[in-house]
C-alpha cells in the first residue's frame, strides 16, 4: 500500500480519527480498522497477502481490496500447494475471470511464486519464520505524527526483496515488501494521532492474530 504524501488524519467516524489513506469507503475503512498492522502469522494468509500485493503495482489497494474474495475464490483459498500446481489450463481460467486482475504475468508470477513459498517452508518450517526473521520476530513501532513520514522502503524491506528475488520470487521489490510488512504487522505505521496506533501496539507485544 502507497501512503506518501497525504496528510495525517482522516475522516472522524463514531468520533475515532483514522490514518487519511482509507477515506471513508466502507471496506477500505474495514481494513484499516480491522486488518492493517495486526501482526499475521498463517501461512496462508502471508501467502494471499505476497500475491495481492504483487497483484496491486500499478493499482490501488482499494482496487484489490474489492478483488479479495473473488481471488480467494480464484485461487483456492490461497493454498500454496493447489497453487503451486496450477497448469496452463489454471492460467487461461484466471486470465478470463473478471474477478481478478487478468495481467498474465500477475497470474503466471503468483503460481510461480506459490513453488517457491513452498521451497521456503521445507528450509525454514514454514512461510512466517522466514518472513518475521527480517524484522528479528519482532514488530517494528513507529510514532509517525504525518502520512508524509511514512518511508515506502527500508533496510529491512530491501534486504527481504534481496533475498526473495535471490530465490527467484516475481513482483516482490522492496517498496512491494515494505507495503507487506506493514499490512501483516511487522512494523506499525499507524499514524500516532489514530485510534489504531496503541491498539495495534498493544497487539504486537502480545502476539500474532
Amino acid at each position: 500500500m502507497r501512503l506518501l504524501n497525504l496528510p495525517a488524519f482522516g475522516t472522524v467516524k463514531h468520533m475515532k480519527s483514522r490514518c487519511e489513506w482509507c477515506g471513508d469507503d466502507p471496506l477500505y475503512v474495514a481494513y484499516h480498522d480491522d486488518e492493517w498492522g495486526v501482526p499475521v502469522h498463517d501461512d496462508r494468509r502471508l501467502f494471499e497477502k505476497l500475491v495481492l500485493e504483487g497483484a496491486q503495482a500499478g493499482l490501488s489497494w482499494l482496487t484489490i481490496l474489492r478483488k479479495r474474495e473473488n481471488y480467494r475464490q480464484a485461487f483456492d483459498g490461497f493454498d500454496p500447494e493447489k497453487v503451486a500446481t496450477y497448469t496452463s489450463a489454471d492460467v487461461r481460467r484466471l486470465l478470463a475471470d473478471p474477478g481478478i486482475v487478468r495481467n498474465r504475468l500477475k497470474i503466471e508470477s503468483a503460481i510461480h511464486n506459490a513453488k517457491l513459498v513452498l521451497a521456503v517452508t521445507k528450509e525454514f518450517g514454514s512461510l512466517s519464520s522466514f518472513l518475521w526473521r527480517f524484522v528479528d520476530n519482532i514488530p517494528g513501532q513507529n510514532s509517525w505524527t504525518s502520512l508524509d513520514e511514512l518511508p515506502s522502503q527500508t533496510e529491512q524491506s530491501d534486504a527481504m526483496s534481496k533475498d526473495l528475488k535471490k530465490r527467484g520470487f516475481k513482483f516482490i521489490g522492496s517498496t512491494i515488501c515494505y507495503s507487506l510488512m506493514q499490512s501483516v504487522g511487522m512494523v506499525n505505521d499507524h499514524v500516532f494521532g489514530c485510534f489504531r496506533y496503541t491498539e495495534v501496539k498493544k497487539m504486537s507485544s502480545t502476539g500474532s492474530k
